[in-house]
């Protein structure tokens, strides 16, 4: 019922329901290229995951969030957002997926009261101690998936023993504390010109984990400032374009370069001032 109310190009799409079955049947649209969470940890060399798409899609994705929980009618908690609940379609776009536990809420509530539901590893811990869940719980969520997309590690592991369970979210605390976070971003996306847009994403995952939750911004504001660093990414292009024409035309390369070098600065003050508020 919830999934029949949305219409989002980054949300999989319900066609129908077989009814001629004991059990009724939902169907869906068919996305044929597997999980986010495939991608990550299985690369496949036709659709290598670089920075630029993994980007593209946590954007995507987030799109896709701050949609329902922005809904007018009723606001709609996913919760049960993770890698492997991200497909990919035919042009690799992401698709949120999997809308079994989501609840909706009325206008006025701030959160869902219900027994404790989800993945181990992306939980709200918040939600966790309380069985309560708010938008918020999601948000941390979503933190969870882009720190996997910055560094490929799934979110719990085994350690050295089958009773040691390694949770991926502290080792990403730890590095973004001691300033090692270069250090365990995966090496498939570490480049040169990525390490610095990297490092402001991983700031903005780290705010989404914050363990009190109002302090965690909203699905919407994560979505401005990825849409901001993405921006500033495409202003780096121009402006890397512009040097390369600069044979051909001195003049116009000065003037644009200018003019993207002001733009680029602009929109990186305001992640930074996002980011650090």
């Amino acid at each position: 019922m919830l999934l029949s109310q949305v219409n989002h190009r980054n949300v999989v799409k319900l066609l129908g329901c077989c009814l001629e079955t004991k059990v009724p049947l939902l169907v869906y649209e068919f996305i044929p290229n597997g999980t986010l969470s495939h991608h990550i940890h299985d690369p496949n060399e036709d659709f290598p995951l670089t920075w630029d798409k993994r980007l593209r899609i946590a954007i995507e994705i987030v799109n896709a969030l701050s949609c329902l929980h922005s809904s007018a009618s009723a606001p709609i908690y996913h919760r049960d957002i993770k890698s492997s609940n991200i497909l990919l379609d035919d042009e690799y776009r992401a698709k949120v997926s999997d809308f079994g536990t989501s609840r909706s809420v009325s206008l006025e509530q701030t959160h869902v009261t219900t027994r404790v539901q989800g993945t181990f590893g992306c939980l709200d811990p918040e939600y966790f101690r309380s069985c309560q869940f708010t938008e918020k719980s999601d948000v941390y969520s979503f933190g969870v998936v882009l720190a996997e997309i910055i560094t490929g590690q799934r979110p719990v592991s085994s350690g050295e023993s089958e009773q040691e369970v390694i949770s991926s979210v502290n080792i990403f605390f730890i590095s973004m504390e001691g300033h090692s976070l270069l250090d365990i971003v995966d090496p498939m996306v570490m480049n040169d010109d990525s390490k610095e847009k990297i490092v402001v994403v991983a700031k903005l995952a780290k705010r989404c984990l914050n363990l009190n939750g109002k302090k965690r911004p909203s699905m919407r504001q994560v979505a401005m400032v990825l849409e901001q660093i993405r921006s500033s990414e495409e202003a780096d292009a121009i402006e890397q374009n512009s040097h390369e024409d600069s044979d051909y035309d001195d003049m116009t390369e000065r003037s644009g370069t200018i003019a993207c070098s002001l733009s680029s600065s602009i929109v990186n003050d305001s992640v930074t001032l996002s980011l650090d508020a």
